[in-house]
């Protein structure tokens, strides 16, 4: 028999930074609630990458998305911020899943290493890797970014609740 009985909820935990969170952060949210009861996007307080939004802002971005999707994964999917070790964070949460994104084979190779190092920290927490869908493959937060930053149009690559945040803290940076 599993070692979870089959009356227990699965949790997932969809880390990362979401400075802002994309479209292709939220096709993995999608996704990844296919797969589990219980998904949290776990919003790194990563001060050390510099972000653009605080971690604050950061959550009330992704929850306003997730709002904005409505259905099953808003209903399914909460936003906590974490400033842990990944896994504590799991194990806190009572998660035994940890969902990551790729795009590329040179975030598999990163995450290949996370996965190992994190397994060995918390052996009965799983990764589980999700391919970015074929629209999404090339978006990225810090691509964004710097689109923007150029006065480049982003509208396909975040959330209307992003876009205009996005276009007025830029705006305060010229201030």
């Amino acid at each position: 028999m599993n070692e979870q009985s089959s009356n227990a909820s699965r949790i997932g935990i969809y880390p990362g930074t979401f400075d802002p969170v994309t479209q292709g952060h939220m096709d993995i949210i999608r996704r990844a609630t296919r797969i589990v009861d219980k998904l949290i996007v776990g919003v790194a307080v990563n001060a050390g990458k510099g972000p653009m939004f605080g971690v604050e802002e950061r959550c009330a971005l992704v929850e306003e998305a997730l709002k904005a999707a409505g259905g099953e994964v808003a209903a399914r999917t909460i936003v906590k911020p974490f400033g842990s070790l990944l896994m504590q964070f799991a194990q806190e949460n009572g998660s035994s899943i940890i969902i990551r994104g790729l795009r590329a084979v040179s975030d598999f190779e990163y995450e290949f290493q996370m996965a190992g190092m994190n397994a060995r920290l918390a052996p009965k927490v799983e990764t589980v890797f999700l391919m970015a869908s074929d629209k999404q493959q090339f978006v990225s937060s810090r691509f964004v970014k710097e689109i923007a930053r150029l006065g480049g149009n982003v509208t396909e690559f975040v959330p209307a609740n992003v876009l205009k945040r996005l276009h007025e803290k830029l705006a305060e940076e010229k201030e």
